[in-house]
């Protein structure tokens, strides 16, 4: 076997199980590290952080180094798409603030040839992360699915009721659908030049999947999703691709079997049971609470072991059901990885 081919990440995606499950945690690279708030504070402005490649490939190597994780993410922001098309981008306390688009006439001010030379400095960021990185731990890039990311675009930021992007989609389909197609044109070029510097996986976030009734999943989640899976498969057919659909419930089957992903990663609310159900034909990752892990403690290892009870037997990548929380003690993240590196009693 090569070096990528030992690599526990990706032999799980593949379709082995193992007795000890591969593991990272979604956004692992982040606040509740001290080491990082240290970094961050070297340059105030977020988007400008990410775009620093020095500062960005350390930041994706910081956990790693501190509990070895199976897998290092790159640190990026999924709005870094709508911002190298062209739409303002800038980040509150509250979080991101984009100059909304709500009809056709705001396509017009968006520029898609510029996106490979804009996010090139992400590229750079993978070639870092990779070199860093110890020999059996993967590189996972990443984008937002198209849906969420056109939550994000229309609305002008975070959410309560998406009472824009809706309206849109629900009042004009095909001018929705024109931008829908849009972004996952774009999320092909920027995925491609992450996988040809490097990223050996790539996990395709789609938070706001379950805001959607089942039509409009299969518009807006499963189809932009079937179109960036089928480009990236034909130009680079051997780099597994994990799809999160959080909040999709019962649209996680018809999801993982139409959309063509190598794995599903399931939300905190997704039973274990039909975990098991999904794993008869790809692999699954999750899904811990992630109040669970501040926490810590006996309630960290019941769950963890009930977890692990439940989905190893089949493909199974244990991560969070969401991200990491900024108040979680790293102390509980390193109990997380000593609990993850021993069997399961009883097997």
């Amino acid at each position: 076997m090569s070096g990528t081919q030992t690599k526990p990440l990706l032999r799980t995606l593949a379709g082995e199980s193992a007795a000890r499950p591969p593991w990272w945690l979604m956004r692992q690279a982040g606040r509740y590290l001290p080491e990082y708030r240290a970094l961050r504070a070297q340059t105030p402005d977020f988007v400008s952080f990410c775009l620093t490649p020095s500062l960005a490939a350390e930041a994706t190597l910081q956990p790693i180094r501190r509990f070895g994780m199976d897998a290092a993410i790159l640190f990026a922001d999924i709005l870094l798409v709508p911002q190298a098309l062209g739409q303002r981008l800038s980040f509150s306390k509250d979080g991101p603030v984009l100059e909304p688009i709500r009809d056709v006439a705001g396509l017009k001010r968006l520029h898609p040839e510029r996106i490979a030379s804009c996010l090139e400095p992400v590229s750079k960021t993978v070639c870092l992360s990779r070199a860093g990185l110890p020999e059996q731990t993967a590189l996972i890039g990443f984008a937002g699915a198209a849906w969420t990311v056109a939550t994000y675009m229309v609305e002008g930021g975070a959410s309560k009721d998406y009472r824009h992007v809706k309206g849109w989609a629900y009042r004009d389909p095909n001018g929705f659908a024109a931008l829908i197609e849009l972004i996952a044109d774009a999320t092909i070029v920027y995925l491609s030049a992450q996988i040809e510097a490097g990223a050996e996986v790539v996990q395709l976030f789609d938070s706001w999947a379950g805001v959607l009734p089942e039509a409009e999943f299969s518009c807006f989640v499963i189809e932009p999703t079937h179109r960036i899976v089928k480009a990236l498969k034909a130009r680079f057919p051997a780099v597994p691709i994990i799809g999160f659909p959080r909040g999709a419930g019962l649209l996680y089957q018809r999801y993982a079997t139409e959309t063509g992903v190598d794995a599903v990663g399931l939300d905190t609310t997704a039973p274990l049971h039909f975990g098991r159900e999904l794993q008869r034909n790809i692999a699954v990752q999750g899904n811990l609470d992630p109040v669970t892990l501040m926490v810590g403690g006996p309630a960290l290892e019941r769950t963890v072991s009930a977890i692990r009870a439940a989905l190893e037997s089949g493909p199974f990548i244990f991560n969070l059901g969401h991200g990491i929380l900024p108040q979680t003690p790293p102390e509980h993240v390193a109990a997380l990885a000593e609990l993850l590196s021993q069997p399961l009693a009883g097997r």
